[in-house]
């Protein structure tokens, strides 16, 4: 338990934690004005919220802002934990602590609402002081007004703020059916709203029966022009129908989310589907407050964009599995295939375009460094003809000894700066032996194939890891851009490499004293860096053998001297006796020297 001196309080705060049960529930923390600064959920109140209080100083510092600043706590007890995800969300809301991460404001995303009205009208807003049904948030308000736009092409209804007692010019030009006139009853009319919002809910096969079965009673009673017309619309829903769906209509209601972070941010990408057509995809920025996981990150949003949306899926896709979000609340599939794999590609895509649209524009309006940041990266695709700024640069390394270990690393630079919680490790998995070609293609297929692809992929290495970083890439169906950096004799970065127009590989001529040069080089001693300690890692935890182990009287700290000394056995059998002892010293280098003279 922490002391005064960290939180004057702790006394009082001691007492409150006796007090607190062991059912699930939601707690508050509160500072010295009674303010709500934090909301959170628990299976155990007690065991949860004793947690903040004890082994302080394994705490993050955003955890420990928290514990110094809390004055009191609230509990609420429920009956089962969906009951405590819905009220966390509802207090989070209701208080917008301080200390929670936080959805960014949805205030600006535009909406359609069907108003509360007799003759209810279909209207396009921002806000929600108008009574009545919202749909929506939608992503940007271009994609709204198309829909709206379908909406008025295929259905009649009013759009005046007062109803007159004789038909407008709107009724005359057919985009009206003129209730006010009792040229349309006020059944016709609530048929058409409800066949609005069949169609904003996603749900178009009632409505194309509908309108299909109108159309050749049209037919059969000679109106042939209306039936033409009618026909028109038919087509119009279809093709939006089919611009919209992207798997089988048999998956008729799921949500999907994904997730992208790194060490301050997280972006959120969540679409709801019907029937196969995603009719809204949604993507929004995180702010990290208390170091949260993924995972963490991930219930909430889900939660409140179920609930934000009237979703009425019962399932949930996503990438990994939520431990906080209960089944009975919505069903999730973690691990997906077929169609729902594809919409969790889908959906990745999205997050990952909007990251890069958020790093952007941060990089562009935050700071005195960001914009020399975007300088650099401007001259860096300039200098390689990329069609976009690099704002995310991968790049990957092998490691091994002598085949021994085998292993590479990835690291991956956003907006000019190591994104670290993005590094990848790999373990080579299909290569015997020392191939750095072979090693690379797997490493290479194993994060594209699953993972969307960088503005600019780097590799450690000159024109045959180039090749074949290019050859994988294009078994993928990615026309990503290659660049290689290729090192001098002494293991320094020499030059930097790229595929011309005709698809030859060329030399890029920077100083030694060009920014993009030095970012180069960041890059590239970090990916070494970090592939070698995850090699020595591994190492550390294996048993080391090699040929040069089998020598009587030689062992592995021998043996790793002179493979990091020289690079391979064979290196090894060409040394004279002198360079082995200079590497070993005279006893050992006799046995090695002997060994191989022997045979």
């Amino acid at each position: 338990m922490i002391d005064a001196r960290i939180n004057p309080n702790i006394e009082q705060i001691a007492l409150r934690l006796k007090t607190i049960p062991e059912n699930p529930g939601v707690y508050e923390h509160l500072d010295a004005a009674g303010k709500v600064i934090y909301v959170g959920k628990a299976r155990n109140l007690q065991r949860r919220v004793s947690s903040y209080f004890t082994h302080y100083e394994d705490k993050s510092p955003k955890i420990k802002m928290l514990v110094r600043s809390v004055c009191d706590i609230r509990v609420t007890v429920v009956a089962t934990e969906v009951d405590a995800l819905l009220l966390e969300n509802s207090l989070i809301k209701r208080y917008q602590p301080r200390y929670n991460s936080m959805l960014k404001d949805d205030k600006s995303y535009p909406y359609l609402c069907i108003t509360d009205e007799e003759y209810p009208r279909v209207l396009y807003t921002r806000r929600h002081n108008i009574k009545g049904q919202y749909f929506g948030p939608y992503p940007n308000g271009r994609i709204l007004r198309e829909l709206q736009d379908i909406i008025r092409q295929l259905f009649q209804y009013r759009t005046c703020d007062h109803m007159g007692k004789r038909p407008c010019m709107k009724h005359q030009i057919g985009l009206c059916g003129a209730p006010c006139a009792g040229k349309q009853s006020k059944e016709e009319y609530a048929a058409t709203i409800e066949n609005i919002r069949r169609v904003l809910k996603g749900d178009f096969g009632d409505t194309e029966r509908e309108m299909e079965g109108r159309m050749y009673r049209l037919a059969e009673e000679l109106r042939f022009e209306e039936a033409e017309e009618m026909k028109r619309k038919i087509r119009l829903l279809e093709e939006y129908q089919a611009h919209s769906t992207v798997v089988d209509t048999n998956v008729r209601d799921v949500d999907v989310a994904s997730l992208m972070s790194d060490e301050q941010y997280a972006w959120v990408n969540f679409m709801r589907v019907k029937h196969g057509a995603v009719i809204y995809s949604l993507s929004s920025e995180i702010k990290k407050q208390l170091d949260e996981s993924d995972e963490e990150i991930l219930a909430r949003a889900v939660a409140t964009l179920h609930e934000q949306t009237e979703s009425t899926a019962e399932e949930v896709v996503l990438p990994m599995a939520v431990p906080d979000l209960p089944e009975a609340y919505l069903k999730q599939t973690a691990t997906p295939k077929g169609d729902r794999r594809k919409l969790l590609e889908l959906s990745l895509r999205n997050v990952e375009s909007y990251r890069k649209q958020c790093l952007h524009q941060r990089a562009l309006t935050q700071g005195d460094a960001a914009p020399q940041a975007v300088k650099v990266l401007e001259r860096l695709q300039k200098a390689l003809d990329l069609p976009t700024l690099p704002m995310e640069i991968e790049c990957f390394d092998n490691s091994n000894i002598q085949g021994a270990y085998p292993v590479a690393g990835m690291v991956r630079f956003s907006g000019g700066k190591p994104n670290r919680s993005a590094y990848r490790k790999f373990n080579i998995k299909t290569v015997e032996g020392p191939d750095d070609y072979a090693s690379m293609a797997e490493i290479i297929e194993r994060q594209y194939s699953k993972n969307p692809a960088p503005d600019l992929l780097m590799v450690d290495g000159g024109e045959g890891q180039m090749e074949v970083a290019r050859r994988v890439l294009h078994g993928l169906g990615l026309n990503t851009p290659i660049a290689g950096l290729a090192k001098d004799d002494r293991h320094r970065t020499h030059e930097l490499l790229r595929y011309d127009e005709r698809g030859d590989i060329a030399v890029v001529g920077l100083k030694p004293t060009d920014p993009v040069f030095h970012l180069l080089e960041q890059i590239q001693n970090e990916v070494h860096r970090f592939a070698i300690t995850f090699h020595k890692e591994k190492r550390s935890k294996g048993t080391f053998r090699t040929s040069l182990t089998d020598i009587p009287g030689i062992g592995e700290k021998t043996a790793r001297q002179l493979l990091l000394r020289f690079g391979s056995v064979k290196q090894i059998q060409l040394q004279t006796l002198d360079d082995l002892a200079a590497a070993i010293g005279p006893a050992k280098a006799e046995v090695v020297y002997g060994h191989f003279r022997n045979q």
